[in-house]
């Protein structure tokens, strides 16, 4: 057995049974990563796999990288690691899956557990930094499994079943999250190729003809040398052919003749503006003729 899972009967959990079988502890640390491990226990194997992560760990330090921070979740269902801003699930192991965990004596802030991989079934080393809880979150591993172990035996081996089926499905859910997003981000590549595809498959050179201007009232302005035939059509209609002019005698909108003094009879005004009337008719046909 482990250190985690062999302490004194008689020790005292630091958290109540609901809180880790209704509910979970979290706790944020940093996640040097996981790596491969030939057993499924072992002090030994545990700090080998130390030494690997952290000279890779110090390598990507020395570039610049920085420690990734994560959130963990720890519940007699197993310990799920996640993004701590984004509640994004990247890494849940299954407590029955999960074979040793212990934290480093000689680094305080080191602790790790060993668990076996749903996919490969291989054994995977995950190592953490934590500079005040490394110790707390081993014990509370520790709890989740002697809770685990207890509703065992009290199910008769049923609830740990019931567990394997909800995980899976967790898993398979985990799966298609993953899936859809790939998709998503494949869709907007395509949209976006399609877009520069067509910017330039567009004809440079070709010029848009312009309609002519409108005044404020939509009506197009007035050009001497503007021909009728030129005049687009608007609404799909070609406007009406201008009228010819008519040497007929137009009437107002009385059906009365213009008035002309001219051309009345002599009957029609009083003596006196009848012959300045006669006056101004001579005066205009003596200019006329000369001409």
């Amino acid at each position: 057995m482990n250190r985690a899972f062999s302490r004194k009967k008689d020790k005292t959990w630091m958290h109540t049974p609901e809180a880790l079988s209704k509910h979970y502890i979290p706790y944020n640390a940093k996640f040097l990563g996981s790596t491969e491990v030939e057993q499924p226990k072992g002090t030994e194997v545990v700090r080998d796999a130390v030494r690997k992560l952290k000279f890779a760990r110090h390598i990507k330090k020395s570039e610049g990288q920085k420690i990734p921070k994560v959130e963990l979740q720890i519940s007699i269902y197993g310990v799920k690691i996640l993004e701590p801003k984004t509640k994004e699930v990247q890494h849940n192991c299954q407590l029955h899956r999960i074979s040793f965990c212990a934290d480093d004596k000689t680094d305080k802030r080191i602790f790790t557990f060993i668990c076996k991989d749903s996919e490969s079934n291989k054994h995977l080393c995950y190592v953490f930094d934590s500079e005040k809880c490394a110790e707390e979150i081993t014990l509370t591993i520790g709890q989740a499994f002697d809770l685990a172990y207890r509703k065992f035996l009290e199910s008769g081996g049923k609830d740990v079943e019931t567990r394997k089926q909800i995980a899976g499905l967790q898993k398979r859910i985990q799966d298609l999250e993953t899936e859809n997003m790939e998709l998503k981000n494949k869709v907007q590549d395509l949209e976006s190729q399609l877009r520069i595809t067509q910017v330039s498959t567009s004809p440079a050179g070709s010029v848009t003809p312009k309609s002519p201007s409108t005044d404020i009232f939509d009506m197009i302005p007035f050009s001497p040398i503007s021909h009728p035939a030129s005049m687009p059509a608007r609404n799909g209609t070609q406007p009406p052919p201008i009228p010819s002019r008519s040497t007929e005698i137009k009437r107002d909108l009385f059906g009365a003749e213009p008035f002309d003094p001219f051309n009345c009879g002599a009957g029609d005004f009083p003596p006196d503006i009848q012959s300045k009337l006669d006056e101004m008719q001579r005066q205009r046909w003596r200019g006329s003729k000369w001409d």
